[in-house]
């Protein structure tokens, strides 16, 4: 068995609902080199056809796993060794703060309207904002995403 080049990379999602951004998500974590996507069952987008034309064809070679509980699946993956990172705008701690090179490493992204759910953001390791500009209000759920993989790849090929 060929071992992975760099730790675990997740990604999970806190009641994203578009489905076009579900899609999009899948689609970046692929294109950086996650290992999977982990969705709730409830009150979240689902691999509709937007969602599955979003993700141009990445939902079909990308595992993506439902969860019912994403606290519970948190607290697993934290004693399995992964460092769990919430994305969060208004947070004070700026992306550059993650440490990536080394861990395996957790993503977590909220929905588009609410971000982090109280007890999701209480269960990060860390909580990141990404830097922007103060005429812009926030990042689509997506966009986000895709800045937080494409650091943590780069991060991780600079070593």
């Amino acid at each position: 068995m060929q071992r992975a080049k760099y730790p675990a990379l997740i990604v999970a999602l806190d009641g994203v609902t578009d489905p076009r951004n579900l899609g999009a998500i899948i689609r970046s974590a692929a294109a950086f080199g996650a290992a999977g996507v982990i969705m709730t069952e409830r009150r979240a987008a689902s691999m509709t056809a937007s969602a599955w034309k979003s993700s141009a064809g990445a939902a079909a070679r990308l595992p993506i796993a439902q969860v019912t509980n994403l606290a519970r699946t948190i607290d697993a993956a934290k004693k399995e060794g992964l460092f769990v990172v919430g994305l969060d705008g208004e947070s004070e701690d700026v992306i550059s703060s993650m440490k990536v090179a080394t861990e395996a490493i957790m993503i977590v992204v909220g929905s588009e309207g609410k971000g982090l759910a109280r007890l999701t953001r209480e269960k990060c390791d860390l909580v990141i904002s990404i830097p922007i500009s103060a005429t812009t209000e926030s990042l689509n759920a997506s966009v986000a995403t895709a800045i937080a993989l494409f650091w943590v790849d780069q991060a991780r090929r600079k070593g």
